[in-house]
């Protein structure tokens, strides 16, 4: 069962979350929050698997409770998908760097939320189309940080293969397909890469994949 903790500020949003929620088998909605001080202390009283945050919200925002539970380590095993209804802007990257999972648009149609849960639930890293087009369009311009470069020359050629592969979207065993090997070897890969990285999890990955250069706007529409 996924436990699911919704926090937005918005009474009709949480409502139609958790109606949709709780039609399913495998997902409960075990607490709603209409700020992020609340949000936290249900999160350590429910430990929720996957708490759907709103970016915007009243007395703790989005971002700043999303870098409080990752900083929390008896929250460790909560995932945090941002809800936004702007797409991509600095807040949203100020997020993923705080620690959370995913995000999606609230226009999100029911049946990619859902799957937006269990994707979640499951540790892999969630992101709207919409707001990977904007990802890769915030990179265009940059250069690479060189100090993320030099963080990268840690990871054996394996790692940093299955790190632009995570950067691409793709899946532990869509990983492993790739690159001929089994599904808890590509786990293993990506799970070094993020401890040598220190990243929390495959969303702060796809960060530093973009950020070091490993991965670019090119690589990823050509699928290379």
């Amino acid at each position: 069962m996924i436990r699911v903790l919704l926090v937005d500020d918005q009474p009709l949003i949480r409502s139609g979350f958790r109606a949709l929620l709780d039609l399913e088998d495998d997902i409960e909605v075990v607490a709603e929050a209409g700020d992020g001080m609340r949000a936290l202390a249900l999160a350590g009283r429910h430990l929720p698997d996957v708490a759907l945050v709103d970016i915007s919200m009243p007395v703790l925002d989005g971002i700043e409770t999303t870098r409080r539970i990752a900083a929390d380590p008896a929250l460790a095993g909560v995932r945090v998908v941002i809800l936004t209804n702007y797409g991509l802007d600095e807040h949203v990257l100020d997020a993923l760097r705080a620690g959370a999972a995913g995000f999606l648009v609230k226009d999100i149609v029911p049946e990619d939320l859902l799957h937006a849960v269990r994707v979640a639930a499951r540790g892999d890293v969630l992101l709207a189309p919409s707001i990977t087009r904007r990802l890769i369009d915030r990179y265009v311009s940059q250069p690479p940080r060189p100090d993320t470069g030099t963080a990268l020359r840690e990871l054996t050629n394996r790692e940093r293969e299955a790190v632009a592969l995570v950067a691409r979207g793709l899946s532990n065993d869509q990983i492993a397909g790739h690159m001929t090997i089994s599904s808890l070897t590509a786990k293993t890969h990506v799970n070094r890469a993020m401890t040598k990285l220190g990243a929390r999890d495959r969303a702060q990955l796809v960060i530093l994949a973009y950020e070091s250069g490993l991965v670019t706007p090119r690589t990823l529409l050509s699928g290379s």
